[in-house]
């Protein structure tokens, strides 16, 4: 399966995204990495053309950027993707441990490894919607609501992929 298709697939299609548990995990981790690269090229982007300030920055930090020149930003980019690497993997990790629990309360048949590749398929909506919020001027301010918005669509879709595991078998 191509990732447009499992792109447009993750939006609508929960009984695909039940599926996907059973794609290679090396197409999971290339949807993933392909979607952490947009997200921070896109931030990364912003922040460079928009001149966002949003930290006070001491002078001697300031002297030592200018003293780095064009290099700054290829160091800045890189630390940047790794620290959204990082991010998405403990979201990743967090929401699959609490799909975890929902697939034993839902007497659904699956291992962590099958509820991981799903919760990553099922981010799509989520993270989409976290990055709308840094270019919608009045969703700009994060006060916390954000978070638990996207964590909440995350679940949700998780929960609706969930319906379609197999039910485990009855017991004796």
């Amino acid at each position: 399966m191509k990732l447009h298709q499992i792109f447009f697939a993750s939006f609508y299609e929960p009984k695909k995204l039940a599926a996907f548990r059973l794609l290679p995990i090396g197409k999971m981790f290339q949807y993933v990495f392909l979607f952490i690269f947009l997200m921070t090229f896109v931030s990364f982007g912003r922040s460079i053309f928009d001149d966002l300030n949003e930290f006070e920055v001491a002078d001697e930090v300031l002297e030592f950027g200018s003293a780095l020149g064009a290099l700054q930003y290829p160091i800045t980019f890189v630390l940047a993707l790794t620290v959204s690497t990082f991010y998405i993997f403990i979201r990743l990790s967090i929401v699959a441990a609490i799909g975890l629990g929902l697939l034993r309360l839902t007497n659904r048949r699956g291992d962590f490894r099958q509820i991981f590749q799903t919760t990553a398929f099922a981010a799509t909506v989520p993270l989409l919607l976290a990055l709308s919020f840094d270019f919608i001027p009045a969703l700009a301010e994060h006060n916390g609501w954000q978070t638990v918005l996207s964590y909440g669509v995350h679940l949700i879709y998780l929960l609706l992929a969930i319906r379609y595991y197999p039910k485990l078998p009855a017991k004796k």
